[in-house]
């Protein structure tokens, strides 16, 4: 079946990765498996609108346009302006690198992160993604995630970056279960064999779970139980500044 333009203006930007953030002309038509001349045309009428740029070496890199376009998304420039002074606060008392980032498929996607110049070195950068089961915040998504989502989830391969991620099924699906338990996920080395994040669920004006917001630290000397009540903090004033309003207590019985 032959894709039509829109496809193939789509496959032109989905060339582009955290692995591939500037592309030749010729790179572009192989990895959108375009022929040269379609991606020459395809590439010109992006680079006109303002979706692609090029540099001086003849490399394109995404556009300022694009950028602004992608900023209007609900759960991207919204959530960001109401989380930004949490993320503030919550840098501000541990002087590590935050993190604020929603679920995209099977992936979560960092759209915030503070950062200071004596954090703990990190892999991640606003527009980065990577699988649920193996950062804090993908865990905090993926634990109140639909049931049945979680199940195909746990079933697939999942990845390995360190000997620390965790690979086995049935033991994800009980820190899962801890996750929503305990209001709080922490991810030991997962990504990295020097750093650990704790993770907390954001919820929206009707309760569900929108997005997530962590810490991450160096596993030496790293102090939990004091991140915990910081990283959920957090949280619950970005909930509150996104509508949500938690449940009242049931009224106690009189002595």
């Amino acid at each position: 079946m032959s894709r039509s333009a829109a496809d193939r203006l789509l496959d032109v930007l989905g060339a582009f990765d955290q692995a591939h953030p500037a592309l030749t002309l010729s790179q572009l038509a192989r990895r959108a498996e375009l022929s040269l001349p379609t991606a020459h045309r395809l590439v010109a009428t992006l680079t006109g609108w303002g979706a692609l740029e090029r540099d001086d070496s003849g490399r394109y890199h995404v556009g300022l346009r694009l950028w602004e376009t992608a900023a209007l998304a609900p759960r991207g420039l919204g959530l960001r302006e109401a989380a930004l002074p949490y993320l503030e606060d919550l840098y501000e008392a541990t002087h590590e690198n935050v993190h604020l980032a929603v679920r995209d498929g099977r992936e979560v996607v960092y759209i915030e992160r503070l950062s200071g110049r004596s954090a703990v070195g990190v892999h991640s950068r606003v527009g980065a993604r990577w699988p649920l089961h193996a950062t804090g915040v993908g865990m905090v998504l993926l634990a109140h995630g639909d049931p049945d989502f979680q199940s195909r989830y746990r079933v697939e391969e999942l990845a390995a970056f360190t000997p620390y991620t965790v690979t086995d099924p049935e033991r994800l699906r009980r820190m899962l279960a801890e996750v929503r338990h305990g209001g709080v996920a922490v991810s030991d080395r997962q990504i990295t064999d020097d750093a650990l994040s704790v993770a907390a669920p954001i919820r929206g004006a009707r309760g569900d779970v929108v997005a997530a917001v962590s810490v991450v630290v160096p596993v030496a000397g790293a102090r939990i139980p004091a991140l915990i009540p910081a990283v959920q903090l957090a949280g619950r004033g970005i909930s509150r500044a996104l509508g949500w309003q938690p449940a009242a207590p049931g009224p106690t019985a009189s002595a």
